[in-house]
C-alpha cells in the first residue's frame, strides 16, 4: 500500500498534478498564511532538527546494539539479522532521496529560496531519516519479548516523534506537506520490508 501510494504521489509531484493543490491550504493551516524564517521558534527548530542524521541515526544504532545483545544473550541464532535488516533500510534512505530530489525538482514553499544547484525538496530527507530511525528503533525493540503495552507505547512514541518532525518542517517553511507525506510513504515501505524479512527469518529459524 505504501509503495503504491508513494508511486502515485511521486507521479503527481513529477507532473505537477492536481494533488499538489492540497499543499497550499494544508501548509497555511499548519504554519499560517506566510512563513517567515526569522520567526521560527526555538522549539519548532529543535523538533525539525530531530530529523538530522547525527541526531536520529544514533537512536536507531542504540536500539540495534541493545537488540543484538538481548538476542545473543537469549541464545538466538543469527542474532544480528534484525539489526542488519533495519541497517539496510536506513542505508537506502540517502540514496533514494538523493536520486528522487533532482528528478522531481520541487521548489520551496513561501519565502524559502533554494540555493543555486540545490536538487529540490521532494521527498524530505529529514522526514525520511526520522521515519526510519525512530520507526525502525521501535520495530526492532518490538521484536524482543516485550509486553503488548510496551510495544504499543513504543509505536505511539515513534508516531508522535515523526508527526512532530513533519509538522515542524512544514511550520518552519523547510518543506511542503506532501514532501513529508512522500517520505513517510517511502519509509513505510522500507520499514515494512525490513519487518517482513525479520518475521520470515523468525518463522523459519526453528
Amino acid at each position: 500500500m505504501c509503495t503504491a501510494l508513494f508511486g502515485l504521489l511521486t507521479w503527481q509531484e513529477a507532473v505537477r498534478g492536481r494533488l499538489l493543490a492540497l499543499d497550499g491550504p494544508v501548509r497555511s493551516a499548519i504554519a499560517g498564511p506566510s512563513v517567515r524564517p526569522a520567526g521560527r521558534s526555538f522549539f519548532m527548530q529543535l523538533l525539525a532538527d530531530l530529523g538530522d542524521a547525527p541526531v536520529a541515526v544514533p537512536v536507531l544504532a542504540t536500539a540495534m546494539v541493545y537488540t543484538m545483545w538481548r538476542l545473543r544473550r537469549a541464545g538466538v541464532s543469527r542474532w544480528w539479522l534484525p539489526a542488519l535488516a533495519y541497517t539496510l533500510a536506513m542505508a537506502a534512505v540517502p540514496g533514494l532521496v538523493s536520486l528522487l530530489k533532482p528528478l522531481i525538482g520541487r521548489a520551496g514553499p513561501g519565502s524559502l529560496t533554494l540555493s543555486p544547484g540545490y536538487p529540490g525538496l521532494y521527498p524530505s530527507g529529514h522526514a525520511a531519516t526520522a521515519a526510519v530511525a525512530y520507526g525502525g528503533a521501535a520495530l526492532l525493540l518490538a521484536h524482543l519479548s516485550l509486553r503488548a503495552a510496551a510495544r504499543r507505547l513504543l509505536g505511539a512514541a515513534a508516531v508522535l516523534l515523526n508527526v512532530a518532525v513533519g509538522v515542524s518542517l512544514v511550520r518552519c517553511g523547510y518543506h511542503w506537506p506532501l514532501d513529508v507525506v512522500g517520505s513517510w510513504l517511502l519509509c513505510g515501505a522500507l520499514l515494512a520490508g525490513a519487518a517482513l524479512a525479520v518475521s520470515c527469518w523468525s518463522g523459519n529459524r526453528g
